[in-house]
């Protein structure tokens, strides 16, 4: 896994390596320009568009001003340079770039405040103004001068962050940033590209590899991590010969009501198709047509007031999804919270139906996965205003309780009870349908009942999950992908 950094931890990396590696800030500044320019080659590969780059006095202006040099060695020779010269202020790496930048022949114009603007007729801006070291909103001049190009509605490519930005913490959706189409960062993406309210800032990231050294970057303590596909090479468990179905376990899924049999459905067929050795479904009675008829390799066990629901013999547990919140949901998860010595995953109903009776929450087991989406989360755990709080509660809430929970997002954050935040980059919004949750649950299910430990199968459902749903937005060009697409896709992701 990527360790992920603040903004400050990632400029005690420029330090290092520079005092380490045998590399000036001017070369280091140098080569995360070449990255820049690599990336945009590959966006805009027309060399006739006009470009406008807006820089600062400070390195993220230096990086713009190497970044123009650079394009133009390659052949863009449309470019001018706009220098927001609001203050006396500069740093040594610009002050070099911008002697290197006077024989180029790109024409360069100095703004003086944000009243000094010309006329703009650049079809796409680079944002050099301010890079990831702000601690404060804009304000007086490049305030204005954000706001004015903001209003223009150009394709903006950031340098590293967009202006305005702040890389961590409550991200204030009524600030000025510079509004990026794309922001390409510098070794590491920015934790707050990943929240929700980021959509104000920028539509799109890239993470381009400048020469920092890696060794220092993962040895640096952080409670943030970025989940990579070798991790779930590493995770994966392989089958190998003379195994049976015994081998990958028993899961056990509660789940369905009379009017919400589709919810039980999709989970234990995510349940079959990810790997469970077998599954049964806990199930009303009046759904034993819909089982046999859609799922005929899940056994039922159908749900009644006169006996109690054996565990023994199942490998993991999944409850919730279209079980309902009525007096019978909450009987059966305080006999599940009773007998469980299994994992268990909740979600959905049995979510709603621990927001009603808080102190269950003191009987979960060790490692309990908890599922919840945004709302069920702010009704199990109180309202938020943020998703910066949001995850702050989840990593304080993880601890305490020591469970798993698996905050739904398009980047879902997966909080372990060390409270470390481990993100899961796989997923698009072509996956917002009713019925996705019910497949992470059923499929989460499945690799606890296979073995994994409830971390592993946290991780890994998540990320093949939205594999899974990337796969089928970019090779069948789907716009909106029914749960059941996913489904059938899943004994291909393992």
């Amino acid at each position: 896994m990527q360790t992920l950094l603040t903004s400050i931890q990632m400029r005690s990396v420029d330090e290092y390596t520079i005092c380490n590696k045998p590399v000036s800030s001017i070369n280091l500044m140098e080569a995360a320009a070449r990255a820049f320019v690599h990336e945009f080659k590959n966006q805009i590969q027309n060399q006739d568009e006009l470009i406008s780059i807006y820089c600062g006095t400070g390195n993220n202006g230096g990086d713009g001003l190497a970044v123009a040099r650079l394009l133009k060695e390659e052949g863009y020779d449309r470019l001018s340079v706009k220098i927001a010269r609001f203050s006396q202020k500069s740093t040594p790496d610009f002050d070099t770039n911008f002697e290197r930048l006077q024989f180029s022949g790109i024409r360069i114009t100095e703004l003086a405040s944000s009243n000094s603007l010309s006329n703009e007729n650049a079809s796409i801006f680079i944002d050099a103004l301010l890079g990831s070291g702000l601690n404060k909103p804009l304000e007086r001049d490049f305030k204005g001068l954000v706001e004015h190009l903001n209003s223009l509605n150009k394709t903006v490519f950031s340098i590293d962050v967009p202006s305005g930005f702040f890389c961590e913490g409550t991200i204030d959706p009524f600030v000025t940033i510079f509004k990026a189409t794309w922001a390409i960062s510098f070794q590491r993406p920015k934790l707050n590209f990943f929240f929700p309210e980021s959509v104000h800032a920028l539509e799109n990231f890239r993470v381009v590899n400048i020469g920092l050294d890696e060794q220092f970057i993962q040895a640096q303590q952080s409670g943030w991590k970025l989940i990579e596909e070798e991790d779930i090479r590493l995770m994966l468990k392989l089958r190998k010969p003379f195994t049976h179905k015994g081998t990958y376990g028993h899961a056990l899924i509660i789940a369905g009501n009379i009017e919400t049999m589709g919810a039980a459905l999709l989970c234990v067929d995510a349940c079959v198709h990810i790997g469970a050795g077998l599954t049964t479904a806990c199930i009303p009675q009046s759904g034993l047509t819909a089982l046999n008829t859609c799922s005929p390799e899940v056994m039922a066990l159908v749900r009644s007031d006169q006996h109690k629901t054996p565990l023994d013999k199942y490998s993991a547990i999944g409850f919730g999804p279209g079980l309902g919140t009525s007096d019978d949901t909450l009987h059966l998860l305080k006999e599940i919270l009773e007998q469980a010595n299994i994992p268990l995953v909740i979600d959905a109903d049995g979510l709603n139906t621990l927001s009603k009776h808080p102190k269950l929450l003191n009987k979960l087991p060790l490692n309990t996965i908890l599922t919840p989406h945004v709302k069920e989360f702010d009704r199990l755990f109180g309202s938020h205003q943020t998703w910066w709080e949001r995850v702050e509660t989840a990593r304080e809430k993880a601890k305490q309780y020591q469970i798993i929970i698996v905050l739904k997002n398009q980047y879902s954050f997966i909080i372990l009870p060390s409270g470390d935040v481990l993100i899961n980059p796989t997923g698009n919004p072509a996956m917002a349908v009713g019925g996705m949750g019910d497949v992470l649950t059923g499929m989460i299910t499945s690799f606890l009942a296979q073995g994994h430990n409830p971390e592993q199968a946290s991780i890994i459902a998540c990320y093949l999950h939205g594999k899974a749903g990337d796969i089928l937005k970019m090779k069948n060009g789907m716009s909106v992908i029914p749960p059941r697409y996913i489904i059938e896709l899943l004994p291909k992701m393992v």
